[in-house]
């Protein structure tokens, strides 16, 4: 069976009734875990923005204060799924201001870790990188945000050298 186009889908919701449409959507919340956090995000965070962006930092936080530090391979494995899982919500909001909050917190929280990010080629990789994605996500903010902003991030990268 192939998908329908999107278009066919908004034309086919138009004609809809509110409680089929309700029905639809509770239908698709018990499909898959993301769909209901995708729901989550459209009905209670998409009007207040720092509100979920708290709310993602302490899913973030609470993740990482978790992580197994016996050995490089265990602080892999918790790091990148940590990664996946900001990813994923900065996809749900899909603004720049989240995206970069997000990131940024994510790293200061990596230059926290005992041992050293640094003493693994992976994660201090990874580290680059991520401070590379909130560089280029500045760029789509206001001037002053971005001048805040890259000195945080200015900040992080002498953080990661003196190390």
């Amino acid at each position: 069976m192939k998908s329908a186009s999107l278009k066919q889908i908004k034309d086919e919701l138009k004609v809809l009734p509110d409680v089929e449409l309700k029905e639809l959507i509770l239908q698709l919340a018990r499909r898959k875990k993301e769909n209901k956090e995708i729901l989550t995000y459209l009905l209670f965070y998409r009007n207040s923005e720092d509100l979920y962006i708290y709310a993602v930092k302490s899913l973030l936080d609470e993740e990482l204060t978790s992580i197994n530090i016996s050995t490089y391979y265990w602080m892999k494995k918790t790091i990148r799924k940590v990664n996946r899982l900001m990813n994923k919500h900065i996809r749900f909001s899909g603004k720049p201001e989240t995206e970069t909050e997000l990131r940024l917190h994510f790293c200061r929280m990596l230059t926290e870790l005992e041992p050293s990010i640094t003493g693994n080629k992976v994660l201090h990789n990874l580290f680059i990188r991520e401070l590379d994605k909130v560089s280029r996500s500045l760029k789509k903010l206001h001037e002053d945000l971005q001048y805040d902003y890259k000195r945080e991030v200015r900040d992080l990268k002498d953080v990661l050298n003196d190390v």
